[in-house]
């Protein structure tokens, strides 16, 4: 298995998502996870999580929550979000900010810019063969500067000077340098995203992103959690690397982000 296949959400193409449940989606059971009918903690993960174990982080607006920018560019809406939830995220985040959407499937307000649109999936633990890796070290604060220069030039995904806190990092060094990494981003209850997977050009084919994936998976179960996942739904390589290591997908999903207007509408302030 190829190290560059296991990168997670990219935002450069895919315009569309048909919104199934994973039950109702080609190939796609997941043993009693999905289907049922009844809301799941991961149907709105940044929800959950900024309303639990990461509740220290939230910046709320009504009923909207956010990461601060320097951490995540993730935010929450309510599940069924109204015309006052909107008002308050367009306050939140200023006139022509842009906005990214986890789990949002559904219209934007009139007078909203989708800037990008992107299907995806979310994959859980189902067997997954979590073991702890002699050769993987603890990233810290101080590893930031080397994190960011990986990921430039890698591009998992959304990585900020404070992404750092948002739970375990590991990586792979080799003569000194940071050459591959994953690590934990969303925190619902009894759940933890697994993200930031990223090797080195240089390294790939070499298994570490692998090795990683299990390492930090071990780290999750270690505490009592559960592992899950989010990647492209394009991203067959990357589907393909994480079903082979006993994950399986639970939903389809979609990662989108939108223009707040330029102007608020008439009467919100």
């Amino acid at each position: 298995m190829t190290d560059d296949s296991s990168n997670v959400l990219t935002g450069d193409d895919v315009r569309h998502v048909d919104g199934r449940d994973a039950s109702q989606a080609d190939g796609g059971a997941l043993h009693g996870l999905a289907g049922t009918g009844a809301p799941h903690v991961l149907d709105n993960p940044a929800l959950a999580s900024l309303t639990g174990p990461h509740a220290h982080f939230a910046e709320k607006r009504g009923r909207v929550l956010r990461y601060p920018v320097d951490v995540s560019p993730w935010l929450a809406l309510p599940d069924e979000p109204d015309a006052g939830a909107w008002a308050d995220l367009a306050a939140q985040a200023g006139p022509g900010a842009e906005v990214m959407l986890t789990a949002y499937a559904g219209a934007v307000p009139e007078g909203w810019e989708i800037t990008f649109h992107v299907e995806g999936v979310q994959l859980v633990d189902d067997g997954v063969a979590a073991a702890p890796d002699p050769e993987a070290v603890r990233l810290g604060p101080a590893d930031v500067p080397e994190i960011l220069d990986l990921i430039a030039r890698t591009q998992p995904g959304p990585f900020l000077p404070r992404t750092i806190e948002m739970g375990t990092y590991l990586g792979i060094r080799r003569e000194g340098a940071l050459v591959a990494m994953a690590g934990e981003r969303l925190h619902p209850p009894g759940w933890i995203e697994i993200s930031a997977v990223c090797t080195d050009p240089a390294v790939r084919g070499q298994g570490l992103a692998t090795r990683l994936i299990l390492a930090v998976a071990h780290g999750i179960r270690e505490r009592g959690e559960t592992p899950f996942l989010h990647t492209g739904a394009h991203n067959t390589n990357a589907i393909r690397l994480y079903e082979s290591l006993g994950f399986r997908l639970r939903r389809r999903t979609a990662f989108l982000a939108a223009r707040v207007p330029e102007r608020s509408p008439e009467g919100v302030s």
